[in-house]
C-alpha cells in the first residue's frame, strides 16, 4: 500500500487551507499515493486554544461541505482520504470526527473521536461530545483502516479494539505541539513519549502505524499562553515499531510511504500476543480504577 502523509502550517483563511490541503492531495496522488491522510482539524487553526461559542459556527454536517468538497477529489484522482472534521451533528452536538473517503467519492465510514482532553490550551471538552461510534475499522478498497484521532493515540485499549475488530493498519490525525515555556529537555520528553506510544501500539498489535500532525505556530487568541508550536514530526511505523519514515518539525511535508500489510501476519506469527492474551483475567480493565 502507498500512502500520502501530508503535514500541513494553517492559518486562519479556511479556504486557503483547504486549498493547501487540495493542491498537496494532488501531488500525493501524483506520485503514486492510494491512501491519503490529513491531519486532525486540517480546515481551520486549532481552535481549541480558547473556549468560544461562536467557534461553532466553524462546525459541519456529514454528509456536508468538506465530504462533498474532498470526496469530488479522491474520486477525481482514485484515491482514497483521510479527513478530520468538526462535525455538527445537531444544534449543542458535536464531535471531533474522522471521515474516509473512498476512491469513488463516496463516505466509507467515519469514526468519532472518544478521548477528548482538556487541559490548558487543548480545551476540547468545551467543543466535543467523547464518540459513540466504538471502535470500529473502516472498510475501504485499500484494506480495513483502524481510523483513531490525536488523544486517542495515548489509550493502548483503543489501538487494541481496533486490532481485535481487524483493522489492517492504524491511523492518526493528529494536532500535538509544544508550548513556549517547555525547556528543550520537556520538549524532548514529550515529543518522544508521542512516539514511543505509538510505536508500542505497532508492536503489541503487529500492525502498521500512520500517524500525521500538523506543524507551524498558532498563537493563543486570549493571550493566557504564549500559543502552540506543533511539533510535525508525522511518522510510519512497521509491526515491530521500526520507523520507516519520520517528518521534520517545522515544515510541511508531503511524503509517500509504500508499506506491506501482509507484513503484519509475518510479525503475529514470530510474536503471537494475540494467542497468549488472557482474557480471563483482564476483566478488571473495565473498571475506572482498582481500589
Amino acid at each position: 500500500m502507498k500512502i500520502g502523509l501530508i503535514q500541513q502550517a494553517n492559518t486562519s483563511d479556511v479556504q486557503k487551507n483547504i486549498e493547501g490541503l487540495k493542491d498537496k492531495i494532488r501531488k500525493a496522488a501524483a506520485q503514486g499515493a492510494e491512501l491519503i491522510v490529513l491531519q486532525e482539524l486540517h480546515n481551520s487553526l486549532y481552535f481549541c486554544q480558547i473556549e468560544d461559542t461562536n467557534i461553532f459556527d466553524l462546525a459541519e454536517t456529514i454528509p456536508g461541505p468538506s465530504t462533498n468538497e474532498f470526496g469530488a477529489l479522491a474520486k477525481e484522482l482514485g484515491v482514497v482520504i483521510v479527513l478530520s472534521l468538526f462535525e455538527r451533528r445537531a444544534p449543542g452536538l458535536y464531535h471531533n470526527t474522522a471521515v474516509v473517503m473512498e476512491k469513488d467519492g463516496t463516505i466509507a465510514g467515519k469514526y468519532r473521536k472518544m478521548h477528548i482532553p482538556d487541559d490548558p490550551a487543548y480545551y476540547e471538552k468545551f467543543y466535543f461530545t467523547p464518540g459513540d461510534l466504538g471502535f470500529k475499522p473502516i472498510e475501504t478498497s485499500v484494506g480495513k483502516l483502524g481510523v483513531l484521532v490525536c488523544w486517542d493515540q495515548w489509550y493502548p485499549e483503543a489501538a487494541r479494539l481496533m486490532a481485535m475488530a481487524g483493522a489492517d493498519l492504524l491511523i492518526y490525525p493528529t494536532a500535538i505541539g509544544w508550548e513556549s515555556t517547555d525547556t528543550d529537555a520537556e520538549k524532548t520528553r514529550q515529543l518522544g513519549a508521542w512516539v514511543i506510544s505509538q510505536r508500542g501500539h505497532a508492536v503489541a498489535n503487529g500492525l502498521h502505524v500512520v500517524s500525521v500532525n500538523r506543524t507551524g505556530y498558532e498563537p493563543d487568541p486570549s493571550g493566557q499562553t504564549n500559543g502552540i508550536t506543533f511539533w510535525g514530526n508525522s511518522f510510519v511505523a512497521g509491526p515491530q515499531g521500526e520507523i520507516l519514515w519520520e517528518g521534520s518539525n517545522d515544515k510541511e511535508e508531503v511524503q509517500l510511504v509504500e508499506i506491506d500489510i501482509a507484513r503484519s501476519e509475518q510479525v503475529r506469527r514470530w510474536w503471537p500476543f494475540f494467542r497468549d492474551r488472557r482474557i480471563d483475567a483482564f476483566g478488571d480493565l473495565t473498571k475506572r480504577f482498582i481500589d
